[in-house]
């Protein structure tokens, strides 16, 4: 009876002890990357040239970009799409390791996530009919304008005294204005003068807005806070990706332009 005891004791003991070391190699690999050996990356896939769809297929500027940066990694890359809503979200339960979407450094993201250096700088514009009454950005004030819920586009629209009315994509922010369901859009002159390229008969201009008022926007790669391992790998690949031109190549082919400085 006493022996029985001793042994269920042990085999208790061995499974404590076994259960220990998974869990403990579990956290280590999830602090490094969601799956050993692949760069998951979260984005919307929905936001031309930035990453989009063609012919059913994932590409645009950041696509390129983040299967690159993998590479010099040494890692292989794999995309997770999702709406904007829950790109975030996803991010903190560890759906993928780091998020390549147009996504720019502010103060409240630095304090809960990672930032890797950035890649390009995005300048806000303010998008509007050719004969809107809104010539600069101090007739915003008032006025609705079309912008992504929780965006930085949604902030600046705020900042310049606007109301910001949620828009889920670019597509859709363009035809509010044709609609007439708002008067303007705060978006990026980038995305604006790709999008004109398959518009060429648009009604649709734009107005730049002084960078003492909205500064341009550092856009970088955004990871969880214990990522650092990982945020130093890829600081590395974006630099040599730097040197070697990478970064520029890929401005110039999907923007028409080098933003890769301020």
């Amino acid at each position: 009876m006493g022996d029985a005891i001793v042994k269920k004791k042990w085999s208790l003991l061995l499974i404590l002890g076994l259960a220990t070391i998974v869990l403990a190699a579990c956290g280590k690999s999830q602090s490094e990357t969601k799956t050993p050996g692949t760069l998951t990356i979260g984005l919307e896939g929905t936001y031309a040239p930035y990453a989009y769809r063609k012919d059913g297929k994932l590409t645009g500027f950041e696509v390129e970009l983040a299967k690159d940066t993998a590479k010099k990694m040494g890692m292989k890359p794999k995309f997770v799409t999702t709406g904007w809503d829950s790109l975030i979200a996803g991010l903190n339960s560890n759906s993928y390791d780091v998020i390549f979407n147009n996504m720019a450094e502010n103060s409240k993201r630095k304090k809960q996530f990672r930032f890797s250096k950035p890649y390009v700088y995005s300048k806000s514009v303010i998008i509007t009919k050719k004969d809107s009454k809104i010539k600069n950005y101090k007739d915003l004030k008032g006025q609705e304008v079309a912008a992504g819920t929780g965006t930085d586009n949604w902030n600046n629209a705020k900042k310049m005294g606007s109301t910001p009315v949620s828009s889920p994509d670019f597509q859709t922010s363009m035809n509010m204005i044709n609609q007439g369901r708002v008067s303007a859009a705060v978006n990026s002159r980038e995305a604006f003068e790709y999008w004109k390229k398959s518009h060429k008969d648009t009604d649709l201009t734009y107005k730049t807005i002084p960078n003492n008022v909205i500064k341009p926007d550092a856009i970088a790669p955004m990871m969880n806070k214990n990522s650092s391992a990982l945020n130093k790998k890829m600081n590395k690949a974006l630099d040599e990706e730097r040197r070697d031109g990478t970064i520029k190549r890929l401005s110039i082919k999907y923007f028409g332009t080098d933003i890769t400085n301020k």
